[in-house]
């Protein structure tokens, strides 16, 4: 039986990584917004590891954070160990990544949900998406709640019928011990929408005290504080080491003599996993020539003795699992909290979506996270922020968010999820990035705060104060190509204690001396000469777009190339069965796409070079004959 149970504009299912962002970013923009969950107290729930960041993903949470979100400032606030990666590498690749405490992160995005104005948060399991006229226009719960709105954002996870393994046991369920949510599959199905089926997994938790340390390489967090958001106050942060051990033949042997018993390999497991991060089942045969694995022990939180065991995704038999992990150096007598899981679960095949993550099939709804086929807390934060976004401009009439693949890691994750073939669970890279020297970890507020501000989520003060840095930066940038270094003794005393070649006679700009491979910025402050008094992000700045201006202009120009793809709209009643000389497989991929633009279009998988020139003759044609009718 159904009743009334409340009217909003928006409506998120879902409070994982993706739901949070959602809810907070339509609540933000002036949206009456219910956030359901399946239980309150896995809010911002880390299932698998309690971190944040790392390659290409420390892109996306910045990026997120720029637009106005909370994923970065929550990470700060409860991170207890915090690293920069790549620092061997040029800052193309450079890449946060934090171990947050697990019940803290969820406790304060709780509470951030909670006290947000104009958003409720409650409990339920929802089983129907309602449509009216063709359009979204509510959910109904299995207790028969039924909430109206505008629009409605599923963040789902890995709930749509969910199913644990665990060797030969098997059973409906989600992460943690919570329900599968079975209905709303068969809901997304009568609608229209096709589904697909994916696997993922965790490792086992085992407890501190049974640990040996010693017999492990130690992994401090870094002495520098660094932090995610571009506007956090953490000032100071206890760092909680993590540490290293390996697999050895013992523990690949235990895995192989027990393949049988394996739900990957025997057939338990049907949904395909991803890739980029496999199981040690899969680890141990795919590089059979491997006599070791790297096995991090990372610790889940200050007050909780669990370990996580990275490296260790397993879905085998729990008393392998304990075998197994008691054969690397001090795990000899670890003691298993929970075991390792596989879970399979429904997502949608996401070539059925707008570009604003709005379900083609559905006028109103959208979807972010892994329900879009994605991994990873980032990923899903990334879509959640764009989904709730333009859900509100949806319900104000308003051109979507749409970040192309030239402005954003987001750009390029969701481009690819609607352009591309997505066969395993998509995991954010930084190879996916054609221009990743501009799509820099450090330059997100400059790339995008512009943006959230437009849009409303960021500050007018957020806002002066990064213009303030990008002028800033500009003016220090114009000082050292104009300043030129004399040849003097004490310069020449200087160069060679700094370990560089001296200057020519005529002197040298400050600018080409910071472009020398063994200068830095703070290196120029040696100098005898006057220097302004310039925030560190500033210097930083300067630096890298001083020392890699000349590759920098080469991306710029590619984009620019791309650009003009780009701007060649193609209209949305176009009939692809009336563009002769193209492809079958391109027409039936283009009809069921649907891309907005030709360079859209290119990036589909079978439209090729030749589909595209074919593509790009017909539209000058019809643009022609549609002036002629005007």
């Amino acid at each position: 039986m159904e009743y009334a149970a409340g009217k909003y504009d928006i409506i998120v299912v879902g409070a994982g990584h993706a739901g949070c962002e959602a809810g907070l970013a339509a609540a933000r923009l002036g949206c009456r917004t219910l956030v359901l969950t399946l239980n309150l107290d896995y809010v911002a729930l880390m299932p698998c590891n309690p971190a944040v960041g790392g390659p290409a993903k420390a892109h996306l949470v910045r990026e997120v954070d720029a637009l106005g979100g909370e994923i970065g400032l929550n990470t700060d606030r409860t991170s207890i160990q915090m690293r920069l990666l790549n620092t061997g590498k040029g800052p193309a690749v450079h890449a946060l990544r934090a171990q947050a405490d697990k019940l803290q992160y969820q406790n304060r995005m709780k509470w951030t949900l909670e006290k947000q104005q104009g958003l409720d948060l409650k409990q339920a399991l929802v089983d129907k998406i309602l449509v009216s006229k063709g359009k979204v226009c509510g959910v109904v719960t299995s207790t028969g709640a039924r909430f109206e709105a505008g629009a409605v954002v599923l963040t789902t996870g890995t709930y749509l019928k969910g199913r644990i393994i665990i060797g030969d046991l098997s059973y409906p369920g989600a992460p943690n011990g919570q329900f599968s949510s079975v209905h709303l599959s068969e809901s997304l199905a009568e609608l229209g929408i096709k589904l697909g089926r994916f696997k993922t997994g965790t490792p086992a938790r085992v407890d501190r005290s049974s640990i040996d340390f010693s017999r492990m390489s130690i992994q401090p967090g870094d002495l520098k504080l660094y932090n995610f958001s571009f506007v956090s106050d953490v000032t100071s942060r206890e760092q909680i080491p993590c540490w290293l051990t390996y697999t050895n033949e013992m523990t690949h042997r235990i895995i192989l003599d027990n393949l049988y018993r394996a739900p990957l390999y025997t057939g338990a497991i049907r949904g395909r996993g991803p890739r980029y991060c496999p199981s040690i089942e899969t680890k141990v045969i795919r590089f059979s020539d491997k006599p070791a694995h790297q096995v991090f022990i990372e610790p889940e939180g200050r007050d909780t003795a669990e370990m996580y065991v990275q490296g260790m995704s397993t879905s085998l038999p729990e008393d392998v699992q304990l075998a197994m992990l008691r054969t690397m150096p001090g795990l000899e007598r670890v003691e298993m909290m929970r075991p390792g899981y596989a879970i399979e679960y429904d997502f949608i095949i996401p070539n059925q979506l707008k570009w604003s993550l709005e379900t083609k099939a559905v006028p109103g709804l959208f979807t972010a996270g892994q329900i879009n086929g994605t991994s990873g807390y980032e990923e899903a934060a990334a879509q959640g922020i764009v989904a709730g976004i333009n859900a509100a401009h949806y319900l104000r009439d308003l051109e979507p968010l749409v970040l192309s693949r030239t402005e954003a890691y987001t750009g390029v994750m969701i481009d690819d999820l609607v352009t591309k073939e997505i066969d395993e669970p998509y995991r954010m890279l930084t190879s996916r990035a054609e221009y990743r020297l501009l799509l820099r970890q450090d330059n997100a507020d400059l790339r995008l705060t512009d943006k959230g501000y437009q849009i409303g989520l960021v500050s007018p003060e957020r806002y002066r104060s990064m213009e303030q840095k990008k002028k800033l930066v500009d003016e220090e940038k114009e000082r050292l190509e104009r300043t030129v270094l004399p040849v003097t003794e004490e310069v020449k005393k200087i160069l060679s204690e700094l370990k560089t070649a001296e200057i020519p006679q005529q002197g040298s700009s400050l600018a080409g001396l910071l472009r020398r491979p063994e200068m830095v910025y703070k290196k120029l402050l040696r100098l005898p000469l006057e220097h302004p008094q310039l925030p560190e992000e500033v210097c930083e700045q300067v630096e890298i777009q001083v020392k890699y201006g000349g590759y920098i202009k080469k991306q710029e120009a590619q984009v620019e190339r791309s650009r003009r793809l780009e701007e060649k709209k193609i209209p949305e009643e176009l009939d692809y069965t009336k563009v002769g000389g193209l492809s079958a497989e391109a027409r039936e991929k283009l009809e069921i796409i649907r891309p907005g633009s030709v360079g859209q279009a290119s990036r589909i998988v079978s439209v090729t070079p030749a589909d595209i020139s074919v593509l790009l003759i017909y539209l000058e044609q019809y643009r022609r004959q549609k002036k002629k009718q005007i």
